[in-house]
C-alpha cells in the first residue's frame, strides 16, 4: 500500500511540475517563457518562446550534446526585473548563471541555492539588497561573484563550506556588519582569488591565510584592518596581486614578502606603515606596479630599484623620504606612472623613466629636487601629465616639454626656471593646464598659446613676463582661469578678452597695463576679476561700479568714476567735466541714432511682411533640408526639434558656459524647458569617421542620463543629435543657479533654505553614487550646476556632460583633458585623471563652504593662488574665527547648525580622499544638522560647538 502511494504521489508532481531528473524541451521552453515575461530589455526581442526553435538558438543559452541548457549569459544586457524562481527545476543541468550588470533589485533569489550542479555564478551590478542566504548548498560551484550589490546584515560565512570555490568576489559590498575573518576560510584549499574589498572586515590580517596556498589574487583593501601586516602572508608563494590599500595597518612591510617571486601587483597605500621603502620588494623579479603612497615611510629608495625590468607603476607620494632618486630609474623598465610628489627627496630627476616610450604621468611635486629639467621629457608623446613644481630646478623649460601633442597638464610652478616661452606651446593641442607661477620666465607671452584649444587653466602669475596680452588667447573657448598677475605685461588690456564665456578667474594685477578698461569686459561678471596695480586710465565701466567691482581696479591712480556716478565712497577720483561732456554728446548722438534706427526699422518692416510668405517658405525648406535630428526621447514630449531651433535665438540666450548655450525656450502648448546646445569642435568634419564614432559614444552617454529619475536632478526630457548639432532640452528652473543666488544677489536665501538646498544636492549625489550599477560620477560639481525651482529645490545638472564633452575632442583627449572647474577640484587630480566619488565630494565640500560663507571659491582676499578650503582652514583655528567666516546675510539664530554643517564641509574637502565620508554619510550628517528640527533649537550651552569645528591638515589647499 505503501508502495503504491508512493507511486501515486510521483506520478502526480511529474504532471504538476518540471521534471527534476531531467529537462524536456517543453520544461527549458516554459523557463524561457518566464524569463521573458519577469524582465524586460530590448535584446529579449529575438527570444522564440513558442518552442519552434530549439532552446539554444536563443542568444544567451547554451546546451551540451543532449540538447540540455548548461549555461546561461545575459550579463550587461541591460535587462530590468526579477529573475525567475526555480530554474534548477526547469534546468537541471545548469552550469553556469551570468546574470551580472543587469537591474534585478530586491533580494538574492534564494531558489538558486537549489543548483548544486551550479559552477559559476555571477551577479555583479545586480542591484541586490537585504541579506545573503545560506549558499552551502551549492557544492559544485567553483566561482561565485557577487561584487557590487547593496547587501546588508552579515557576511555569509557559508561560503566557506564551497570546498570547490577557486574565485570569491564580493567586491564593493560595503552595508555588511562589521566582521573578521575566520578560519574556517581555510578549508577553502582552491581558492585563487578571494576579494573581499570594502566589504567592512575588521581586525587583525590572521596568520592562518598564510595557509591558503592556491591564492594568487588576495584583495583585502578598503576595510578596517588594524595591527601589522602579518609576515605569513610571505607564505602565499603564488600570490600575483596583493593589495590592502585604505585599511588601518602600522608598522614595517615584513621581510618575508620578499619571497612572494611570483607578485605582479603590490598596493598597500594609505595606511600608517613605517619605515624605508624595502629594497626586498623593489628587487622581486616580476613586480609592475608598487604603490606605497599616503604611508609615513622614511629613508631613501632602493638602488636596486633601477634593476627592475618589469616596473610600470611606481607610486610613493605623501610619505617622508629622503636622498637622491637612483639615476637610472626607469632606464630598463617600461615605465607608465611614476609619482614621487609629496617627500623630501633632492638632486636631479632622473632623465631616463621615459626611456620604454610608455610614460603617461610623471609627477615629483613638492620635493627639493634641482638641477635643470632633462631635455629627454620633450621626446616623450606619450606623457600626459607632467608635475614637478614646488621644487628647486632652474634653466629653462626645454621646448618638447612644452609641446607634447598629448600632455593634459604641465606644472612647473614654484621653482626657479628662467629663459621665455617657446612657441611650440601651440602644439600641446590637449594641455588643460598650464602652470608656472612663481619662476622667472621672461619674453612675451606667445599668441601660438591660443592654438592649444583646450586650455582650461593658464597661470603664469609672478614672473618676468613682459609685451601685450595676446588678443588671439580669446581663442580658448574653454578657458575657465587666466592668472597673470605680478609681471611686467604692457600694453592695453585686450576687448577680445570678453568673448571668453568660461572665465570664472580674471587676474591681470601688478603689471604694467595701460589705457582704458574696455566697457566689454563687464560681460564677465560677477566673476573674480582683478586687475589692481596697473597703470590703466579712464573711467571706470559703470557695471563694475554698480557690482561694487571697485576694489578690483586699486592702484591705478588715473582711473576716475564718472560724476553721475561718484559717490562719497569711492576712492578714485571724479572723472573730468571733459569726459562728461564727451559722455553726453555721446548720449545725444546716440538719442538721434536710435530715431533713425526705429524709422528705418518701421520702413523695412513694411517691406518685409509684404514678403513674408515667400521667406516662411524658404525657411521651412531650409530647415527640412539641413536640421535632419535623431532623436532620442526620456519622457514623453510635446515638441518637436522644428520647435525648438526656431526658438534658439539670442534673445532666448540664458548662460553660456564651458559645455555649450542654453536657451530659454517658451513653447506653443505653454510649457517652459531648457534647451542646451553643446559646444563643438570647429576643426572635426562633421561627416568624418571620427565625428561619427564621438556622436556615437555621445549619444550613449546621453542615454545613460536620461535613464536618471530622482527628484533632485535636473529632468533630462530628449536629445537631438546630427552632425550639425547636438541638442539636450531639460526641465525649465526658474530660480535659475545657485551661483547667481549667492553672488549675484538674485535671491536672498536664509540658512533653512541654504540647508534645505545642501541636502537636496546631497541626495543626489547619493542616488548617483550608491544607488546606480555602475555608479556615475558627476566630475563638475559647482554652484552654476546647482538649479533651483521655483520653492528653491535643488536639482543637480550636468552630470556626466563634462565626461561627454571630452568625447568631442578627440581620441587623445577623451580620457586626459581634464573636466571640471577650477576652485572645485580635488586635489587628487595631481597624481591621476581617474574621476573617483570622492572627487565629486570633495567638490560639494566646496558648495557647502560657498552655502556657508557666501564666499565664491576663489577670491582676491584668499591671497594668491588660494581658495576657500585654504581660507577656511585659517580661521577655525579659534572661535572668533569660525564666526569670521559664516556669511553676514545669515541670521544667528542658526549659528550652532551653520557650524554643523562647516565641520561636514571641512571633512568633504580633505585632502586625502579616505578621510572624505561618501555621499550617503553626508546625507545623515545633513539631517542631523537639519535647523527646522524641534531638536535644533539654540540653547545657551552650545557655544561649545564653535571650538570644535576639524581644523583640515596644513598645507593641502594651495591651488
Amino acid at each position: 500500500m505503501a508502495l503504491y502511494l508512493f507511486s501515486l504521489i510521483a506520478l502526480l508532481l511529474s504532471l504538476s511540475s518540471p521534471r527534476l531528473g531531467g529537462a524536456s524541451s517543453d520544461d527549458q521552453t516554459r523557463f524561457l517563457g518566464l524569463m521573458k515575461k519577469s524582465l524586460s530589455g530590448n535584446l529579449l526581442s529575438g527570444w522564440d518562446v513558442n518552442g519552434s526553435k530549439p532552446i539554444c538558438k536563443n542568444a544567451g543559452f547554451e546546451c551540451n550534446n543532449q540538447g540540455y541548457v548548461v549555461k546561461i549569459d545575459v550579463s550587461g544586457w541591460s535587462l530590468s526585473g526579477s529573475f525567475p524562481e526555480d530554474v534548477c527545476a526547469y534546468l537541471p543541468e545548469l552550469r553556469i548563471l551570468r546574470l551580472g550588470h543587469n537591474r534585478l533589485p530586491g533580494k538574492f533569489p534564494y531558489s538558486i541555492t537549489n543548483c548544486s550542479f551550479l559552477e559559476e555564478l555571477n551577479m555583479s551590478a545586480a542591484y541586490l539588497t537585504g541579506t545573503v542566504p545560506d549558499l552551502s548548498p551549492l557544492i559544485s560551484l567553483k566561482t561565485l561573484d557577487l561584487s557590487y550589490n547593496h547587501f546588508t546584515g552579515e557576511f555569509p560565512l557559508s561560503v566557506t563550506n564551497l570546498t570547490n570555490l577557486e574565485v570569491l568576489n564580493f567586491n564593493e559590498n560595503g552595508g555588511f556588519n562589521p566582521w573578521e575573518l575566520p578560519d574556517s576560510f581555510t578549508k577553502l584549499t582552491k581558492l585563487k582569488y578571494m576579494v573581499i574589498s570594502t566589504c567592512k572586515v575588521q581586525g587583525r590580517i590572521p596568520a592562518f591565510i598564510g595557509n591558503m596556498t592556491s591564492l594568487t589574487d588576495l584583495e583585502m583593501s578598503g576595510n578596517l584592518f588594524t595591527g601589522k601586516i602579518t609576515a605569513e602572508l610571505g607564505l602565499l608563494k603564488n600570490l600575483q596581486l596583493l593589495e590592502l590599500y585604505y585599511n588601518h595597518l602600522v608598522g614595517e612591510i615584513p621581510e618575508e614578502l620578499g619571497n612572494l617571486t611570483e607578485l605582479v601587483d603590490f598596493d598597500i597605500s594609505v595606511n600608517f606603515l613605517t619605515g624605508g621603502v624595502p629594497g626586498f620588494i623593489c628587487s622581486l623579479p616580476k613586480i609592475e606596479v608598487l604603490q606605497l603612497y599616503n604611508n609615513s615611510l622614511t629613508g631613501s629608495i632602493p638602488e636596486v630599484i633601477s634593476n627592475s625590468t618589469t616596473l610600470q607603476i611606481l607610486s610613493l607620494y605623501d610619505n617622508s623620504l629622503t636622498g637622491q632618486v637612483p639615476k637610472n630609474l626607469g632606464k630598463l623598465s617600461p615605465m607608465v606612472a611614476f609619482d614621487l610628489s609629496e617627500n623630501q627627496l633632492s638632486g636631479e630627476l632622473p632623465a631616463d623613466t621615459c626611456k620604454g616610450g610608455n610614460l603617461l604621468y610623471f609627477c615629483a611635486l613638492d620635493n627639493m629636487f634641482s638641477g635643470r629639467l632633462p631635455e629627454s621629457y620633450g621626446s616623450c608623446p606619450s606623457l600626459l601629465r607632467f608635475r614637478v613644481s614646488q621644487n628647486r630646478l632652474q634653466g629653462s623649460i626645454p621646448e618638447g616639454i612644452l609641446g607634447l601633442p598629448r600632455v593634459s597638464i604641465i606644472d612647473l610652478g614654484y621653482n626657479n626656471l628662467s629663459g621665455s616661452l617657446a612657441k611650440t606651446i601651440g602644439n600641446a593641442k590637449n594641455l588643460s593646464e598650464l602652470l608656472l607661477t612663481r619662476n622667472m620666465i621672461s619674453g612675451i607671452l606667445p599668441p601660438e598659446i591660443s592654438h592649444a584649444i583646450n586650455l582650461v587653466k593658464i597661470d603664469l602669475s609672478n614672473n618676468l613676463l613682459s609685451g601685450p596680452i595676446p588678443s588671439e588667447i580669446s581663442n580658448l573657448i574653454r578657458l575657465n582661469s587666466l592668472v597673470l598677475q605680478r609681471n611686467k605685461l604692457s600694453s592695453s588690456i585686450p576687448e577680445t578678452l570678453s568673448s571668453l564665456k568660461s572665465l570664472n578667474v580674471l587676474d591681470l594685477s601688478s603689471n604694467f597695463l595701460e589705457g582704458n578698461i574696455p566697457e566689454s569686459l563687464s560681460d564677465l561678471l560677477p566673476n573674480s576679476i582683478n586687475i589692481s596695480n596697473n597703470r590703466l586710465s579712464g573711467p571706470i565701466p559703470k557695471p563694475f561700479i554698480e557690482g561694487g567691482q571697485l576694489e578690483s581696479f586699486s592702484g591705478n591712480p588715473a582711473l576716475c568714476v564718472p560724476n553721475y556716478l561718484s559717490s562719497s565712497d569711492t576712492k578714485f577720483p571724479t572723472c573730468p567735466q571733459t569726459y562728461n561732456r564727451k559722455r553726453l554728446n555721446y548720449t545725444w548722438v546716440i538719442g538721434i541714432s536710435v530715431g533713425i534706427i526705429i524709422i528705418g526699422g518701421l520702413l523695412f518692416l513694411k517691406r518685409w511682411f509684404s514678403k513674408e510668405r515667400a521667406v516662411t517658405k524658404h525657411e521651412d525648406s531650409f530647415s527640412s533640408s539641413n536640421f535632419s535630428y535623431d532623436v532620442k526621447s526620456f519622457h514623453r514630449i510635446s515638441f518637436d526639434h522644428y520647435e525648438i531651433m526656431e526658438a534658439m535665438v539670442d534673445k532666448n540666450i540664458i548662460d553660456r558656459g564651458g559645455s555649450g548655450t542654453v536657451y530659454k525656450i517658451e513653447l506653443s502648448n505653454g510649457e517652459i524647458i531648457a534647451v542646451k546646445r553643446l559646444w563643438r569642435q570647429a576643426t572635426k568634419d562633421p561627416s568624418s569617421d571620427d565625428q561619427v564614432v564621438i556622436n556615437k559614444e555621445l549619444k550613449t552617454e546621453v542615454e545613460t542620463l536620461g535613464s536618471i529619475r530622482h527628484k533632485n536632478i535636473v529632468k533630462l526630457y530628449c536629445y537631438f543629435s546630427s552632425l550639425e548639432s547636438n541638442l539636450l532640452v531639460y526641465e525649465y528652473m526658474p530660480n535659475g543657479n545657485l551661483w547667481d543666488s549667492l553672488h549675484r544677489g538674485k535671491i536672498l536665501l536664509d540658512w533653512p533654505t541654504r540647508h534645505q538646498i545642501a541636502l537636496g544636492v546631497a541626495q543626489g549625489l547619493a542616488y548617483l553614487h550608491h544607488d546606480l550599477m555602475p555608479p556615475i560620477i558627476h566630475r563638475d560639481i559647482k554652484s552654476t550646476n546647482i538649479l533651483l525651482d521655483v520653492n528653491n529645490h535643488a536639482k543637480v545638472a550636468d552630470f556626466g556632460i563634462a565626461k561627454v564633452l571630452r568625447a568631442q575632442g578627440g581620441k587623445d583627449s577623451t580620457t586626459t583633458v581634464i573636466a571640471g572647474t577650477y576652485g572645485y577640484l580635488a586635489p587628487e587630480y595631481a597624481y591621476s585623471s581617474k574621476a573617483t566619488t570622492k572627487c565629486d565630494v570633495y567638490s560639494f565640500g566646496v558648495v557647502l563652504m560657498e552655502l556657508i560663507t557666501g564666499k565664491k571659491p576663489v577670491e582676491a582676499e584668499f591671497g594668491d593662488n588660494k581658495n576657500i578650503i585654504y581660507w577656511v582652514s585659517t580661521k577655525v583655528e579659534t572661535k572668533e574665527g569660525v564666526m569670521e567666516v559664516l556669511d553676514k546675510q545669515l541670521s544667528g539664530s542658526f549659528k550652532d547648525e551653520i557650524i554643523k554643517v562647516l565641520r561636514i564641509a571641512v571633512r568633504c574637502t580633505s585632502k586625502s580622499p579616505a578621510l572624505r565620508p561618501t555621499m550617503n554619510e553626508v546625507v545623515q550628517l545633513l539631517i542631523e544638522a537639519d535647523p527646522c528640527k524641534i531638536t535644533s533649537f539654540k540653547s545657551s550651552n552650545k557655544v561649545k560647538d564653535t571650538e570644535n569645528v576639524t581644523k583640515p591638515p596644513k598645507n593641502q589647499y594651495e591651488s
